[in-house]
């Protein structure tokens, strides 16, 4: 790969000192490439919505703001132009297999060495996906968590917005005023929400989602 490309990459991470590490082992691989940072996904997200024709995003699946995958599946909902690779320090085979599986175009165990992600993101940066050669993922999860990965994946970006928002507690007149919407219209995706998880109220939507990862999705809102 040619070093000297202007690459634009974001890294979404909540820990500085994480962030300055990936920023430093970028710069040194791609001196010419645009760097951007954001500490939470709400202002990766005002960072996305100023920024065009970025290369890459770097997420952490566990920064404030974000529940469980809800940060990778929105992002895949609303910029699918752009590759994710998710860089995380849960390194379960099921964990990687489903940010595969909700498009990431690669996982980074935090703990990798500095080459290593190198070398991983160059691979992303060209076209191909990436993920620990050490771990296994050929076993593949079980039916019912690959057909509700497959509901999830269906929502669109504003109904995985309120299914975070869902996981909160957050009543629908709570989350009307956070999306500046009506209520109707945040009833409307919750039955959107419910129809396509195949549950019957917003309780089993949120225990629905958390399912895939062991409950990390709901720990995350508590």
């Amino acid at each position: 790969m040619d070093t000297t490309t202007s690459f634009r990459l974001v890294i979404a991470d909540d820990h500085p000192l994480f962030r300055g590490a990936l920023r430093e082992a970028m710069s040194r691989q791609f001196p010419a490439a645009e760097l951007f940072e954001a500490g939470g996904f709400e202002e990766l997200q005002a960072l996305l919505e100023r920024e065009s024709d970025l290369d890459l995003i770097l997420l952490d699946l566990t920064m404030p703001g974000v529940r469980g995958f809800s940060g990778l599946m929105y992002l895949r909902a609303q910029y699918p132009g752009i590759p994710v690779v998710v860089v995380s320090a849960n390194e379960e085979a099921g964990v990687i297999r489903n940010c595969m599986e909700f498009g990431a175009s690669g996982f980074i165990p935090k703990t990798s060495a500095v080459e290593t992600m190198r070398e991983a993101i160059a691979a992303v940066l060209e076209g191909r996906t990436w993920t620990p050669p050490d771990v296994d993922l050929s076993g593949g999860s079980d039916k019912e968590t690959q057909a509700l990965v497959a509901r999830l994946a269906t929502l669109t970006p504003q109904q995985v917005r309120v299914l975070m928002m869902l996981s909160e507690g957050l009543l629908n007149k709570q989350i009307a005023y956070e999306l500046g919407v009506s209520e109707a219209t945040v009833k409307a995706h919750v039955s959107a929400i419910l129809q396509k998880l195949g549950v019957e109220s917003r309780t089993q939507a949120v225990i629905a989602a958390s399912k895939i990862e062991g409950g990390t999705w709901a720990q995350a809102a508590g």
